[in-house]
């Protein structure tokens, strides 16, 4: 089958569905008045502080209903058609499937039925993401990803999906930014369960690559057909002039860019490329010159894309699914540049024959952005968390606007 090129946006399942159960949920109601005193100590624009909630409540941090998306998601999946999506990125949420170890939740499996099902009436094609960091509290008392049987729990849990999904589903995201959150909650230690410890990160991170694999030949084996591959949080390096720069470049991106998918590449058959972050190295990392910035103060340097497409088209010869590609914008003040830039250099990038074939922007929704709580604003439809009224944004007028110019006229490599 020849395929469209894939347009959409992405959410995942506790950041939107609400009323979740698992270690996330528990982690913030132990953290929340934490996350709030150090929210005070912090200068906040006006805008941000006037939100609901904002950064300095209790309730930002508490992912409670989310955006209800659970229930209200035929509602959110007709804006998604209105605004010429041809493609939707959604997470299947563990801990609602299994909630007890070996106990899989026929409602819940039905529930996930349903929504593939709206999506595929709508003409709306689903990619599924298995695992997007959340675990069932039977799993995480075990040790979660330390524990040695993960990838055991993780491959029947991919094989009850499958088979209830069955060839419904033709694209499959096994796990979601390994890197960032092995980071997050084993280097940095700010995230559940917040040990910081250098060895353990890296065990997880091959602990998640066996994961993977296993998940790869369970679903190989019961729908050979499908495309298979994990979801990298990549970023484009650039080094100033200079030798060690060049070196603290390539030490970058092998430990950064390559490192995980190196050990899973001959079980993917894309990359699935969350990008968000541009580095300029000069004797460090980090120098980078912010004349746009994201509410969350990330730059916004859309022309690194397409560096970084050519350097992956280099590395690794792989089909491209941009997966993730968004900000924080409450104002709705960049997005609409943001969306614009980047589709841009994507054109650019397959004019020079880099193999991308879609583009998810990060979020259909505002949502539960993980300890920044709920006052960073990602979505093309903005959330009243008091009403739950869906608002479509400005900028995901104009993104649908982009959507039908690129489908008419669809960019080639160049000859």
């Amino acid at each position: 089958m020849n395929d469209p090129f894939f347009f959409g946006a992405a959410t995942s399942s506790h950041q939107v569905e609400g009323n979740n159960h698992n270690n996330w949920s528990k982690w913030e109601r132990e953290n929340a008045k934490r996350l709030t005193a150090a929210a005070q100590k912090k200068t906040w624009d006006d805008h941000i502080r006037a939100g609901y909630p904002n950064p300095l409540q209790e309730e930002n941090y508490i992912s409670g209903r989310a955006a209800d998306h659970y229930n209200r998601f035929r509602e959110d999946f007709d804006i998604a058609k209105s605004l010429g999506h041809n493609a939707h990125r959604f997470s299947i949420e563990w801990s609602r499937v299994e909630p007890e170890e070996g106990v899989f939740d026929e409602k819940e499996l039905e529930h996930y039925r349903a929504v593939i099902r709206e999506l595929r009436n709508r003409d709306i094609e689903p990619f599924v993401t298995i695992w997007h960091w959340t675990l069932p509290l039977w799993l995480s008392r075990k040790g979660g990803v330390m524990d040695r049987r993960f990838p055991a729990y993780f491959r029947r849990f991919t094989e009850t999906l499958v088979r209830a999904f069955g060839n419904d589903v033709r694209f499959w995201i096994t796990i979601n930014e390994p890197e960032i959150v092995m980071a997050n909650s084993y280097y940095k230690g700010q995230w559940p369960p917040q040990k910081r410890n250098a060895w353990l990160t890296f065990r997880g991170l091959h602990t998640l690559m066996r994961a993977h694999r296993s998940a790869y030949d369970a679903i190989k084996a019961a729908t050979p057909e499908a495309q298979v591959g994990p979801v990298m949080d990549m970023v484009h390096f650039e080094a100033d002039e200079g030798l060690i720069n060049h070196l603290l470049k390539r030490l970058a991106d092998r430990m950064w860019n390559s490192y995980f998918f190196l050990g899973v590449m001959d079980t993917a058959d894309f990359i699935g490329l969350n990008f968000y972050f541009h580095n300029r190295i000069s004797r460090w990392y980090g120098r980078n010159r912010n004349e746009r910035i994201s509410d969350m103060g990330w730059e916004l340097y859309p022309e690194s894309l397409y560096h970084l497409l050519l350097e992956l088209k280099l590395l690794f010869g792989k089909p491209i699914y941009i997966t993730e590609n968004g900000l924080a914008d409450n104002r709705d003040k960049h997005r609409e540049y943001f969306i614009a830039e980047h589709l841009s250099a994507m054109k650019k990038a397959i004019e020079k024959g880099v193999d991308v074939r879609g583009y998810f922007h990060w979020s259909l929704l505002d949502n539960f952005e993980w300890d920044s709580g709920f006052w960073p604003r990602f979505g093309l439809v903005e959330i009243d968390y008091k009403t739950m009224e869906r608002r479509i944004r400005p900028s995901a007028l104009k993104y649908k606007q982009h959507i039908e110019a690129w489908l008419a006229n669809p960019p080639r490599p160049e000859q």
